[in-house]
């Protein structure tokens, strides 16, 4: 079976090749095309400026020691003629050999001479033709000396050579150096447009098994920083996801246990009720408040969930508000003074009364709760919690400091996880639904607050966060 070549015309691999192709034969257009048609004209051009500069040397040579030496070595070194016409007579600069000789250029010598008497200028040139041999002549003229009546002129003839000749020869050179540099373009063109998308297509094919459900790949960008940049990226994502996915494992697996384990003492009080106790007042009473704990256990823990879905995908939106804090926090710590009386507990609060704070008052009220039960539960054995708010760079902080046995350093960033617990000795009670911290997390990042936990192994940790 015959394979036939397929050309993806819309591929960044074609378009580079392309791309560059193109450029190549354009930039050879471009040089063919100033070499033969403007070469003429380049010539001229270049000619009559270095006749112009050898002028302006002569000039500044004019009447110095060695002057007619100089200029003949101008016009040896230049392949020019020059004279020089005095009142007197017309000097050549040439060797004792040449003087004898009568000068040369007679025509065209009278022909510039005319245009520069005839001009306002200092200076003229004349290109003037030469049918015999195809040759034309720049003629220059210029005044050295223009006091006197009969002022001492200047005059530099200079063949310009036929260029046919040399441009028949680029031609033929540069039909060699099109083909080369055509081949040459397609070759590194083809070659570049290959190692600039083959990691591309790598990425690519690392990103369909990413999108199958391979997390963990590895993507590779070769040797490009902006696609370096993208494989770095898209490795971070991969560990994300690979992150979530396990996360939501867990989240299952837990709030699985956690729905099961009060359902089944729910069942379980209920059949006693029913079967065992339930002619009996005293035991009757005691396994329906089991039944109804269990019962507000699921509550808070199907409560904790849809306030945490609730806030991660915006469906709760912030109502903020100005209000004084250490109102709200004195509020807010009156639910735990039955607690600090029955079991010992010292909740100690440092704000000042001035303090205000622009926010969601009753989320920030809950962000506090969350942390305040979350200390509670994990304090020392002195029992004491510590609330403190201050000013800190025109933002006011928030600390809740706890001393009990604290979070190892390794899993600090993981406390806001969902369901995470410490590895210490610590054990999360029965009534908590290991959410307070990712609904803490949510809430505080819905506000743009920093926050964080400092925290030392056996002396406590302090939960903190700024607005």
């Amino acid at each position: 079976m015959k394979h036939r070549i397929h050309f993806d015309f819309k591929s960044l691999n074609f378009k580079l090749w392309a791309y560059f192709a193109l450029f190549s034969a354009l930039l050879m257009i471009v040089l063919w095309f100033l070499q033969i048609f403007f070469l003429t004209t380049y010539y001229q051009e270049m000619k009559i400026r270095e006749t112009v500069r050898m002028a302006s040397i002569i000039e500044k040579q004019y009447g110095k020691e060695g002057f007619l030496e100089k200029v003949y070595e101008f016009s040896i070194t230049n392949d020019m003629y020059i004279q020089i016409q005095t009142p007197e007579r017309i000097i050549l600069p040439a060797p004792t050999e040449e003087r004898i000789r009568p000068y040369i250029y007679v025509e065209e010598m009278t022909i510039v001479k005319r245009a520069l008497l005839r001009s306002n200028e200092l200076s003229v040139s004349v290109i003037i033709p030469e049918p015999r041999t195809d040759t034309n002549t720049l003629a220059y003229a210029a005044y050295l000396d223009s006091s006197a009546e009969s002022p001492v002129i200047l005059y530099l003839f200079s063949p310009l050579y036929p260029v046919s000749s040399t441009i028949s020869i680029l031609q033929r050179q540069l039909v060699y150096v099109m083909i080369i540099s055509l081949i040459l373009a397609f070759v590194i063109s083809f070659y570049l447009s290959n190692r600039i998308t083959r990691p591309i297509r790598n990425i690519t094919s690392s990103a369909k098994k990413l999108a199958e459900g391979n997390y963990g790949i590895v993507f590779t960008g070769g040797h490009y920083t902006e696609i370096v940049n993208l494989a770095d990226t898209l490795t971070y994502t991969s560990y994300r996801l690979e992150k979530t996915d396990t996360l939501q494992k867990d989240l299952m697996a837990n709030v699985s246990h956690d729905l099961r384990t009060p359902l089944t003492m729910v069942k379980s009080y209920a059949e006693m009720i029913r079967d065992l106790s339930g002619d009996n007042p005293e035991k009757r009473a005691a396994h329906l408040q089991v039944i109804i704990e269990e019962a507000d256990r699921l509550n808070k823990l199907v409560s904790d969930m849809l306030t945490l879905s609730r806030v991660q995908s915006g469906a709760l939106p912030l109502e903020k508000s100005q209000f004084q804090i250490r109102e709200t926090l004195e509020s807010l710590l009156q639910a735990y003074s039955l607690i600090c009386e029955q079991e010992g507990y010292q909740i100690q609060l440092n704000c000042r009364e001035d303090l205000t704070i622009y926010a969601d008052e009753a989320k920030i009220r809950q962000v506090v709760s969350n942390l305040l039960n979350n200390a509670v539960k994990y304090c020392g054995e002195d029992k004491l919690v510590i609330v403190s708010v201050f000013e800190s760079e025109n933002r006011l902080r928030f600390e809740i400091t706890d001393h009990g046995m604290g979070i190892p350093k390794d899993e600090v960033e993981q406390v806001w996880e969902r369901y995470y617990k410490a590895s210490t000795n610590h054990v999360r009670s029965t009534s908590g639904t290991g959410l307070g911290l990712a609904i803490v997390k949510e809430i505080l990042l819905l506000h743009n607050a920093k926050f964080g936990v400092l925290s030392q192994t056996g002396k406590g940790s302090t939960f903190w966060f700024e607005l």
